[in-house]
């Protein structure tokens, strides 16, 4: 995930990138220059924070977007200056631009109202609302994409969240590991048209698998 040349404000820290690490690494509390180690970083740091999370949320929580913002900053905050702060520089992902920066704030508010508001807490009484809960919430969070990295983590802790409000295990992602990726970013896609069923057959087979191994 890259800045937009077009809109980068370079003075802004989460457009700035860790020196000595050939723009590789965004500039950094830890001083890490290489993207393997920040990978692992990210890595172990989303582990912590998927355990305090399990234990924050209840069965009966509805989440907002303050939730996703404390999230992201329980999993980054010790790592990036920005975490837990809406982007103020626009990113794309190879030709796919996602939700400008200017308009983050007004399309999360009506993401906490229309889809947080609707979908959780998740707890339904059929496997296909469960389906369609993940589905929506999954989508419409990358698409905002309202931080400056981490989106699709986030969004994947936030549907680990809500299974586990419906009953479910930890939610497996290995299954959209290589020829899946590219059907998960096709799913991602699809949402501009509000068609969530792709995603809701990706999550099918999620579900299938954490059942299988939990």
């Amino acid at each position: 995930m890259t800045s937009d040349d077009r809109y980068d404000a370079s003075d802004l820290p989460e457009a700035q990138f860790e020196p000595g690490s050939k723009k590789q690494v965004l500039k950094n509390w830890l001083g890490i220059t290489s993207k393997s180690m920040m990978d692992n970083a990210e890595s172990r740091s989303l582990e912590k924070a998927l355990d305090i999370l399990v234990r924050k949320y209840d069965e009966s929580h509805r989440f907002t977007t303050e939730d996703l913002c404390d999230c992201h900053r329980i999993w980054l905050g010790d790592i990036y200056d920005w975490a837990g702060r809406y982007r103020q520089v626009n990113v794309s992902k190879d030709d796919f631009l996602f939700a400008a920066a200017a308009h983050i704030s007004s399309l999360m508010t009506q993401f906490e109202r229309d889809v947080l508001g609707r979908w959780t807490p998740c707890r339904f009484p059929t496997r296909q609302e469960i389906l369609e809960a993940l589905a929506e919430t999954h989508v419409e969070l990358v698409l905002i994409h309202p931080f400056r990295d981490g989106n699709g983590r986030l969004a994947r802790l936030l549907s680990t969240l809500m299974a586990l409000q419906a009953g479910l295990p930890l939610l497996d992602f290995g299954v959209l590991a290589g020829e899946k990726k590219m059907a998960y970013f096709a799913a991602i896609r699809s949402g501009l048209d509000k068609q969530y069923a792709p995603m809701e057959n990706l999550f099918e087979e999620i579900i299938e698998q954490s059942l299988s191994t939990s």
